[in-house]
């Protein structure tokens, strides 16, 4: 039998599995923690190894997780997913542990992260849109039935849509190409 435990999170629970309500907080097994974050199981129990769940509660084999690891899993794959390495991950919970002599470090720790998460995203932006443009360049040349009509309206007769996307596409190209040099802004 399956029922659904009305949590912060949509579990569907057999009876038999182990979940329990301690006051007024939950406690989750590994297995669904692993549910939850779509994570391995061998992830979580290395990340236990690496001394991120020093409050994680056992009875026998079995972990048992709180509100306060699924926090530090939370902070955890953000961070990781921002490009930080796992030692600097144990950094900030070695920041974390000291308490609010720390605060600074952590904030900075944070707003790099910030900064390469938004250089990323830019880059990205400017990818998508030289993929959209050969998108809209590849649907016209297939309804003309030959690249002539599209050839003739570059580089700056485009409809006002697809010359954005071209523009910003060259733009990622003429920053890795020139660098710091700014001469070839006019051009865009």
């Amino acid at each position: 039998m399956c029922i659904t435990i009305n949590t912060s999170y949509n579990l569907n629970l057999t009876l038999g599995q182990a979940f329990c309500q301690k006051g007024n907080y939950y406690m989750y097994t590994i297995g669904q923690v692993s549910e939850i974050f779509h994570l391995p199981i061998s992830t979580l129990r290395y990340y236990d190894k690496q001394g991120f769940f020093p409050d994680l509660k056992r009875k026998g084999n079995v972990r048992y997780f709180s509100e306060n690891e699924l926090e530090a899993l939370r902070i955890i794959e953000c961070l990781k997913n921002s490009g930080l390495e796992i030692k600097d991950i144990q950094q900030f919970f070695v920041w974390v542990k000291e308490g609010s002599s720390s605060y600074e470090k952590r904030k900075e720790l944070f707003e790099a992260r910030k900064l390469a998460v938004e250089e990323e995203i830019n880059a990205l932006q400017k990818t998508l849109s030289l993929l959209k443009f050969k998108c809209w360049y590849y649907e016209t040349a297939i309804a003309d039935g030959n690249e002539d009509g599209v050839n003739a309206m570059l580089p700056d007769k485009l409809p006002d849509n697809i010359q954005s996307h071209l523009n910003l596409s060259f733009l990622l190209f003429a920053q890795q190409l020139f660098g710091g040099s700014s001469w070839w802004k006019n051009y865009f």
